[in-house]
């Protein structure tokens, strides 16, 4: 059965004061929940990035806010797609995902990647060090935190980060703890990596290059002894859906001039239609070889909208 997530990339909300902020999010989350998405993601960064809006726009804390959205929900999985490995120490980060699974009963997902956006950390003075530097942090993540997802006393030696009898009690309360995701499309470092250490993968691009990248990842998976299969494969997309296709065309247009995105390359980065057309592109995608699609959706959607996408994706099914 297909894993369907939505992800929520932006919080403006033109309508929404702050103070009221957090219900629309809320509400959001609860209708993709009704609707049958799988799995409610947002992104982690601290200010909003190039391609979704100017860095004035509003922006929250990722684990905050799942944790806000885990006592409003009680089915749909949270996680963060993906969170930045420098942004945070790894035992730090594992202590912060097994609250989230305690809080939610069960529901945390870690999504992480090497982490990509330099002028954001240092306008936060964070570090941003060597691509090389970045993979080996997040090798040391994803094994320091598998090692306290499963361990409640752990002593890890990475290359950069280390542990020394650090201890995490509670554990999770999912049996083995929350499952871990890796974001990216690096085929020496980013796809090896997860065929390791990861339960699944989320990648971009048109079904050619999907299925190029799947084949990567059964390479480095063969390499390590791994059954592909364990990993679910998932990709994120933008996504716009309407009772009818000129409706879906006019937002299309819309989406299209705010972002000046050429006919040309649309279609790597955004579906639209009406249910029908949306079930087709989706169908093809998966026949690719996916598990899975995550999508997000145009700034100030609305909880309608997110139902129609979740109800016609359910179809699926």
């Amino acid at each position: 059965m297909p894993h369907f997530g939505l992800q929520l990339p932006s919080f403006t909300f033109p309508d929404v004061p702050d103070a009221q902020l957090f219900e629309r999010i809320a509400a959001i989350a609860g209708a993709a929940e009704d609707a049958g998405f799988d799995s409610f993601w947002v992104m982690d960064h601290y200010h909003q990035i190039a391609n979704a809006g100017p860095p004035s726009d509003p922006m929250l804390e990722a684990y905050t806010v799942l944790s806000g959205v885990a006592a409003r929900t009680s089915r749909i999985w949270l996680g963060a797609l993906v969170t930045g490995v420098t942004y945070r120490n790894p035992a730090f980060l594992a202590k912060v995902v097994t609250t989230l699974d305690v809080v939610s009963s069960g529901r945390a997902m870690l999504g992480i990647g090497a982490a990509w956006n330099d002028a954001e950390s240092r306008a936060y003075g964070y570090d941003f060090p060597s691509a090389t530097e970045r993979f080996d942090r997040l090798e040391d993540a994803l094994q320091i935190c598998r090692s306290m997802f499963t361990r409640s006393q752990s002593t890890v030696r990475g290359t950069v980060a280390h542990v020394d009898g650090a201890w995490n009690v509670p554990q999770p309360v999912q049996p083995g703890g929350p499952r871990i995701l890796i974001g990216g499309g690096g085929e020496r470092k980013t796809l090896r990596l997860t065929a390791r250490y990861a339960d699944m993968w989320n990648g971009f691009g048109d079904p050619a290059t999907i299925a190029h990248k799947l084949e990567v990842l059964r390479e480095h998976c063969e390499a390590v002894g791994r059954d592909p299969g364990q990993i679910v494969a998932t990709r994120l997309g933008t996504l716009i859906v309407a009772e009818t296709m000129a409706e879906a065309e006019r937002r299309k247009r819309v989406w299209q001039e705010q972002r000046g995105v050429p006919d040309e390359s649309i279609g790597a980065r955004l579906w639209w239609g009406d249910p029908d057309a949306i079930v087709g592109q989706a169908k093809a995608m998966l026949d690719v070889g996916l598990g899975g699609l995550i999508f997000n959706m145009p700034a100030g959607s609305s909880p309608e909208e997110v139902r129609l996408a979740g109800e016609t994706l359910a179809t699926l099914r």
